[in-house]
């Protein structure tokens, strides 16, 4: 990995609004300095190192960050592994041995309320004070707020598990979007005349148990399809372990072991147990029509 960039440093889980800023006060900086645009972010999660049994928690994975930061231009992306030895280190050691001996960072931006260091004892003010004593800029960029509120990961994902996808949608400043491999499972859903895809949410946090209209595609292609999908455990059919199924809509043959990518755009009804499959199938085909009215009034998303 190439050093010297003008670096966006934090985590990034989401890449929203505040993100999006902070990458925006690193390209500025790239420009003046003449130096490539980077980030540094940390992998796995520092969250996941101090709760190590907490319930999935990301907004995107590795993969979808790659690519979200690739479009926005970003050359270098340097990922710190958080662990012990880094929980560990003072914030003057995290400048010395990660901001200037690993990342070499000529200009860091990070936002107005970054911390670092054991026990969080790092501040974007103390950032900027050592900065200047090792040799590199730090630019502090001002908090970022949606409908008066800050934007945070931690109010998307709270959005999120209430199944509130619309608020979610508003700060993220897009539709949130999971992607997977479609994996086999009980073909439950064909034989009702449903068939979906399912998958696996992984680390990724858990949605509210629900009915979703979502728009979803392939890996593999460019066209964004409406569906309906659920998440949760289906009472009705055999409690399960939770998981994501999708039903696209005018689709042929199946997605089995491929990618499936899956923007949630309404949360439709609250997973429910039903007396019969009949009323269960009944309820589904409401369903479907009420996500083809919701998908018929907005738009896919642009990747």
């Amino acid at each position: 990995m190439h050093k010297g960039a003008a670096i966006a440093l934090g985590n990034f889980d989401g890449l929203h609004a505040g993100h999006r800023a902070v990458i925006e006060s690193a390209r500025a900086s790239a420009l003046r300095l003449g130096a490539p645009l980077g980030v540094a972010t940390f992998e796995p999660a520092p969250r996941r190192h101090f709760q190590p049994d907490a319930p999935p928690f990301r907004l995107m994975t590795p993969r979808q960050r790659q690519l979200a930061l690739d479009r926005l231009g970003v050359e270098q992306l340097h990922l710190l592994r958080f662990d012990a030895v880094m929980a560990a280190m003072t914030d003057r050691e995290f400048c010395e041995r990660v901001v200037v001996g690993e990342v070499g960072a000529r200009s860091v931006s990070v936002g107005f309320d970054f911390r670092f260091g054991k026990d969080r004892m790092g501040d974007a003010e103390g950032l900027q004070r050592i900065g200047a004593e090792l040799g590199f800029g730090v630019e502090v960029v001002a908090e970022v707020k949606a409908a008066g509120q800050k934007v945070s990961s931690s109010r998307i994902r709270e959005a999120i598990e209430r199944g509130d996808v619309g608020e979610a949608q508003r700060v993220l400043g897009g539709w949130w979007t999971v992607d997977a491999i479609v994996e086999h499972g009980e073909k439950r859903g064909r034989t009702l005349g449903f068939p979906t895809a399912n998958m696996k949410l992984g680390e990724i946090v858990h949605p509210a148990h629900g009915i979703y209209a979502v728009w979803a595609r392939m890996d593999d292609e460019a066209a964004w399809r409406p569906g309906v999908a659920n998440f949760g455990r289906t009472p009705t059919t055999g409690l399960r372990d939770p998981l994501l199924e999708v039903m696209v809509f005018d689709a042929a043959g199946d997605f089995y072991d491929r990618r499936m990518h899956v923007a949630f755009v309404k949360m439709l009804r609250p997973e429910a147990r039903f007396d019969s499959l009949e009323a269960l199938v009944a309820q589904m085909h409401r369903d479907v029509a009420e996500a083809r009215g919701v998908l018929a009034g907005e738009s896919p998303p642009l990747l």
